[in-house]
Order: C-alpha cells, then structure tokens, then sequence
C-alpha cells in the first residue's frame, strides 16, 4: 500500500480557470464577488484525470492520493473573502466529484475561503466543516500567508487570529497542510522560492510558540520536504537551545510531518537521514511544480517513489512507514474512509 499525501487537481477543464480570471477581473474593476461557476461535467472530470494523475499513479504503483485544488490557484491575494469563497466551494465541490468518480484512488482536502486581512472565521470554519462532515474529506491546505508575499497577517501563533480555525480542525480530527499559494512579491518566484519560504516560516512559528502546547493533539504537515528545515536542522536545534525551549522531538515533532516531494535523491537521503521515520510522508505532487525528465537519470523529477526505495537510507521497515502507515496516524479520519474500512477489517 503507498498512500501519497499530496497531490492537487492541475488538470482542471479550461472553463475552471476562465472563471477565476473573471473572477478576479470583475473584483479588481467593480468589488463584487463574481458568482455563479460554469458547470463542468463528469465526462470532463474523467478525461481531465485519467490520462493524467491516475495514469501516472498507476504506472508509479501509487494507490491512494490524497487529492486537493491546485494550490497556486487557490490565489488567496487576489480577491475578498466573499470570492474566494465562491472560488474555494466550487473548487472543492469539483474534488468531491473527482472522488466520487475515483473512489479507490482519491481522497479529499480542501482548499479554505482565506483572503489577505480577513481573520479565518465563519466563511472558512464552515467551509472546513463541510468539506469534512459532508464530502469526507480528510484534511485542509492552509495558507499562512494569504497576502502572497507580503506576509502582513499575524504568524500562525497569533491567538486571536488563528486559533478559532486550530480549535475546529481539532474538533473535526483533521490535520492541516501548510501550502502557499500565488505570489505577488516579484522577488519570490511562487513554486520556486514563495513555497520553500511558507515551509520554513511556519516550521520556525511552531517552534517558537506555544501552538502544540495549547492544542497537544493538532497535526501539520510541511510539504516540500520541509522546506530549508532538513538542511539546516543543526541550526534550528540550536536555536530552540539558545532560546531555552525544548528539544524539536518533544516540541515540533509530536505535531509535524514532513513529506517526500523533494526531486533529487541527495536531498531524499538528507531528509530520511534528518527527520525520523515517524514524522515522514510519501508525496509526489503529481502534476506539481516540476513535471520534466531529468537528463542526468533520465526519470521524471516527481517520480518520488524510486528515490525512497533507492536511498542509502531505505529499509523495508522505514519505507513501509513512509509509504502507508505514517499517514494513517496523521490523518485520523483516514481510517474510517469507506476505502480503508474495506481493507483494514
């Protein structure tokens, strides 16, 4: 069984995009919320997947993704929580069905209404809430910049301001996905650096804040291999040292994944080198930021499976945990899909 935990709908019907830009058009000229999405059928659904994510999932031998909304467009800068509401519902909806149609191979997590100066609150809390109780999602992408590159909102460990949407991600015993999206800072290429600059900034707030101390049993995960986190462990070792706080494994670790989509095998082995067995989440990112064939392997950059097996770092025992049985803990509802109530009884 291998369970990726990160892959997004980039395949979307042309229309899907189409909206957003007038979406996006009609705020910027006017200040109201375009509504109304066209409709995409299932037929598109189906031929927007299959030659694409599930095509590569079954070639990959990867069974099940956990499948969300294509994060840089989930363009959290760009308009007001009212469009973006719109926008995240009709996204998340067409995730829903992409479920629906592949049961046995995707599994939900939403994209949130989040807008830049709008505190998360009713809009996303009830959007969380009905993508988990009534589409069975099992987890939520949340942008911790939704200014996109400005970095204006409070960090994540403002109580005021994150903690109401902390407190309903425990009630409904999801974790949260640390993404990013759009930037509009002209220093920071989104999928490039934006993205890498997102996973380190919210590893380096959880380290020092009292987050996991207030909500022991919240989980995260941090894509993209963490970030800069494995490559500079020493220092944040360090750090938490010098400031007095406890060791990252009693502080961090007993709330944070990393996962795998890291596309060259030196940085696969420093990060299962680095980061313990437990803490680690297989993740490809299929379709993501880096689709091409590296000349120097001649694979695909994303094709994560082969650098885990491969690494100086593998053993039957590590790679079962990453692949399957870590995200069976980090994300609790998991276990009560109708996908794994057929196989774990």
């Amino acid at each position: 069984m291998i369970i990726d935990c990160h892959g997004h709908f980039t395949t979307t019907p042309p229309q899907v995009a189409e909206f957003r830009e007038r979406q996006i058009a009609e705020y910027e000229t006017t200040g109201r919320a375009l509504k109304d999405p066209p409709p995409v059928t299932d037929e598109e659904i189906r031929n927007a997947l299959e030659p694409n994510q599930l095509r590569l999932m079954k070639e990959r031998g990867i069974d099940l993704t956990i499948f969300s909304p294509r994060a840089l467009g989930m363009d959290h800068h760009r308009c007001n929580e009212e469009a973006n509401t719109v926008w995240a519902e009709y996204c998340n909806d067409l995730i829903h069905r992409a479920c629906l149609a592949f049961p046995d191979h995707l599994i939900g997590a939403c994209q949130l209404p989040q807008a830049a100066g709008a505190a998360p609150r009713r809009a996303v809390l009830d959007e969380l809430e009905r993508c988990v109780l009534e589409s069975g999602f099992v987890c939520a992408n949340l942008n911790p910049d939704p200014s996109g590159g400005r970095w204006s909102d409070p960090p994540l460990a403002d109580k005021n301001w994150w903690y109401p949407l902390y407190e309903k991600l425990v009630e409904l015993n999801v974790p949260a996905m640390i993404h990013v999206s759009g930037s509009c800072n002209p220093h920071f290429n989104p999928v490039a650096t934006h993205y890498i600059n997102g996973d380190t900034t919210a590893f380096v707030q959880f380290l020092t804040s009292d987050i996991f101390k207030d909500f022991p049993t919240i989980k995260f995960i941090i894509p993209h291999g963490g970030g800069a986190v494995p490559y500079h462990w020493g220092r944040y070792r360090g750090i938490a040292q010098d400031m007095g706080l406890p060791v990252l494994e009693d502080s961090v670790l007993k709330n944070v994944y990393f996962d795998t989509c890291v596309y060259h095998q030196p940085g696969i082995d420093l990060l299962l080198e680095v980061i313990p067995d437990k803490n680690i989440l297989f993740a490809s990112e299929t379709f993501g930021a880096v689709r091409g064939i590296d000349p120097m392997t001649n694979r695909a950059y994303d094709d994560t499976r082969r650098y885990i097996e491969e690494s100086r770092e593998s053993s039957p025992g590590k790679n079962r945990k990453i692949f399957f049985e870590n995200a069976l803990e980090a994300y609790p509802r998991l276990k009560e899909h109708p996908f794994f109530k057929n196989r774990l009884n």
